[in-house]
């Protein structure tokens, strides 16, 4: 595909993105950023966690973008005797035509476009390794038949920080399966208004559909196509690797207060993040600018505060915050070889 048909099509891609965030408006206030990082994932083809205290419109948000969309979807909610078969689905005994008795497979509701697994803390482990497995494999087994989940698949998930009585919550090894850990805050005061203006009308606005299944697989496409430098790789992988306290590179306040830091993962979701915010922009590069934009999401469950950290009052929001200010930009080569014919 040449430059000029791709710069093309992100315009286009850029144009298709403000039409999604106009019909969202119509039902959801604030939450901008919170709403481009899940769109983000969903065209990188990856998986969003949302964290936030309850009544912050989370499952309103996640519905909300799948009624703009044109594919199905699906809303779990996630309870303690919730078992795998549940949400896979199951095999039930039937009565084919011909009288014969024989074993069907019923689908189960994991089999849509979008999911929202609505508090996915409140279910056992087994039921989650089911739903995390299905996210990474993006196929099901059900005894020795294995089941191909639709194209785009991508699941939603949300979970409650505040109330862990009753919970499981999710090993850091699962929660490396999702590409942004995504915070829900509270609203401003002017959009708190709004909301209860809103809410306090009997009006349900009609989302129109802007994108249908085919075209999201096309704009992932167009997403990994756009072109990432040496030079935002070298910050990308500077980033991630001064995240590990034994490093080399890792600054003194990292060894202090992280007990583990990111893997490769973390340097490969960034870059797709990366690509993701410049394509919804309209863009033909990715910026370090890009980069920095998703740090938070893509580093914040990837890092492991230690006691340390805990007492002095720092979150693994603030390391990397810190981490970002003290991680300089990278020399570009020409500048280098410049440098050394100065000298020479």
């Amino acid at each position: 595909m040449s430059a000029d048909r791709i710069s093309e099509y992100l315009a286009q891609f850029a144009q298709t993105r403000s039409q999604l965030m106009e019909q969202l408006r119509r039902v959801l206030v604030g939450q901008t950023e919170v709403i481009e990082q899940v769109l983000a994932a969903i065209f990188t083809r990856g998986h969003c966690l949302l964290v936030g205290v309850p009544g912050l419109a989370k499952t309103l948000m996640v519905s909300s973008i799948a009624q703009s969309l044109d594919v199905t979807f699906k809303r779990i909610q996630f309870t303690p005797d919730l078992m795998p078969s549940d949400i896979t689905g199951t095999m039930v005994l039937d009565e084919n035509e011909e009288g014969r008795r024989e074993f069907r497979f019923v689908h189960g509701p994991l089999f849509a476009n979008v999911i929202l697994a609505d508090e996915i803390n409140r279910t056992p482990p087994k039921t989650q390794a089911a739903l995390l497995e299905a996210m990474q494999e993006r196929t099901v087994t059900v005894g020795q038949t294995t089941h191909r989940l639709p194209d785009p698949f991508f699941v939603i998930a949300t979970q409650n920080p505040i109330e862990q009585e009753g919970t499981y919550p999710l090993p850091e090894a699962q929660l490396d399966r999702f590409m942004f850990n995504v915070r829900v805050d509270y609203p401003s005061l002017e959009e708190e208004k709004r909301i209860i203006s809103m809410t306090s009308k009997d009006e349900t606005p009609e989302l129109q559909k802007v994108l249908s299944g085919k075209a999201i697989l096309n704009l992932q496409k167009l997403v990994r196509s756009v072109p990432v430098s040496d030079f935002v790789t070298e910050y990308v992988v500077a980033l991630v690797r001064a995240t590990r306290p034994k490093d080399p590179s890792a600054p003194d306040f990292i060894r202090r207060m992280v007990d583990y830091g990111a893997g490769v993962r973390a340097g490969q979701y960034l870059v797709r993040a990366g690509q993701a915010f410049a394509a919804m922009d309209g863009r033909f590069t990715v910026s370090l600018e890009d980069i920095k934009k998703a740090a938070l999401p893509v580093l914040r469950h990837r890092i492991g505060a230690n006691f340390q950290a805990q007492a002095e009052g720092k979150t693994s929001d603030d390391i990397i915050q810190e981490l970002l200010d003290v991680i300089g930009e990278p020399v570009p080569a020409k500048y280098i070889n410049a440098g050394k014919r100065k000298l020479s």
